[in-house]
């Protein structure tokens, strides 16, 4: 599955120079083993991304799309996934809806 397409790649370039994070849109939701990352923004580069993550808690911070790509979960080395489903919403509501608890 490709984890970055050409419309997620061009959202989520177009925000990199947003201001404010809470007012950007996640733009697309990866998930694997307990972990998953909601993508809102990315540098030119295609490498360096920036989002929620909600892994050992609800954080907010940066990762790199080639290290998800090589991520492996254990017990049968599972790859991570993008939701197909997942249609964009404001970074806020997603923040506010992980943090009391809710499934996003």
């Amino acid at each position: 599955m490709k984890l970055l397409t050409k419309e997620i790649k061009e959202k989520a370039q177009k925000q990199f120079v947003k201001e404010s994070d809470m007012e950007q849109m996640v733009v697309a939701k990866y998930f694997g083993g307990n972990w998953t990352w909601y993508l809102m923004n990315m540098d030119e580069d295609e490498d360096y991304c920036w989002g929620i993550v909600d892994g050992f808690a609800v954080e907010m911070g940066s990762w790199l799309m080639s290290d998800l790509k090589k991520v492996k979960f254990k017990p049968f080395n599972l790859p991570v996934e993008r939701d197909l489903y997942f249609k964009p919403m404001k970074a806020s509501e997603v923040w506010e809806q992980l943090n009391n608890g809710k499934h996003v």
